[in-house]
């Protein structure tokens, strides 16, 4: 007998198959990231009523399917819909790439109820305040922490030399090595990105941000710029692919 679990959930991703199913890809609270066909989905106006499109806060109902990557989805009852992300190209775009990278860093059945809240509360902060990078730069920083991805800002990754708060030494960020280079040890990687010492210093104290108190987009500087550039390259280098939703955030920093 198959056991039903019923769980809060975000709507990550979803697209038709066949004449009347959806394939749809969850961010669970309790049973992490699912992936699962609902079956009739675009007739059943019971069960799937506007519940399965993305960014929707849902009460799932499912089942695990023995021999079968996907699970059965059975219901989903939509909670929030967050429709104030729909009136804002801006929001709109800055929603798509935290839940596309909250999707590639996160794998299936993985136990992850801080990333759920951490998405949830994301997604409430767009609905309800004005975008920014600042705000985006700290989503990042905390999804890579929650996920096991933390890129190491305090020393060199290589040699161990110590970056000292106020210093005006020119470091090199390298998503290869997990975090920052000195100068000396940079010469011998590539694709690494230039981060003068305080925009290392910022970079730090958005990582430590618990509140995302630099979301109100009070710091519109080339630092930011700097700073989403190596962090967006280093999600990518661990999702190891592009991110589609990427190239749109630069309408909206530069």
């Amino acid at each position: 007998m198959r056991l039903s679990h019923v769980t809060p959930a975000i709507v990550l991703r979803a697209w038709p198959y066949g004449e009347s199913d959806k394939i749809v890809t969850f961010l669970t609270e309790k049973h992490g990231k699912i992936t699962g066909i609902a079956k009739g989905a675009k007739r059943s106006m019971r069960r799937f009523s506007n519940s399965l499109e993305p960014f929707s806060l849902v009460n799932l109902h499912f089942q695990d399917r023995v021999h079968s990557g996907l699970a059965f989805i059975l219901a989903s009852d939509l909670q929030k819909s967050f429709q104030r992300l729909s009136a804002s190209l801006e929001k709109i775009t800055f929603a798509s790439y935290c839940v596309e990278i909250t999707d590639g860093l996160i794998g299936e059945h993985e136990e992850s109820c801080s990333v759920f809240e951490h998405l949830k509360n994301g997604l409430t902060y767009l609905n309800e305040q004005e975008a920014s990078l600042a705000y985006l730069i700290c989503f990042e920083l905390k999804l890579l922490r929650l996920a096991g991805y933390q890129p190491s800002l305090q020393d060199c990754r290589r040699c161990g030399k110590y970056h000292r708060r106020g210093d005006s030494l020119q470091w090199y960020f390298s998503p290869r090595d997990g975090g920052i280079l000195c100068q000396s040890c940079s010469a011998s990687r590539k694709e690494t990105q230039p981060l003068p010492g305080p925009t290392l210093d910022l970079m730090i104290d958005l990582q430590q941000d618990e509140g995302m108190q630099y979301s109100d987009g009070s710091l519109s500087s080339p630092a930011l710029k700097e700073i989403g550039s190596a962090v967006r390259r280093f999600i990518r280098f661990h999702m190891n692919r592009e991110i589609k939703s990427a190239p749109f955030l630069y309408q909206f920093s530069s």
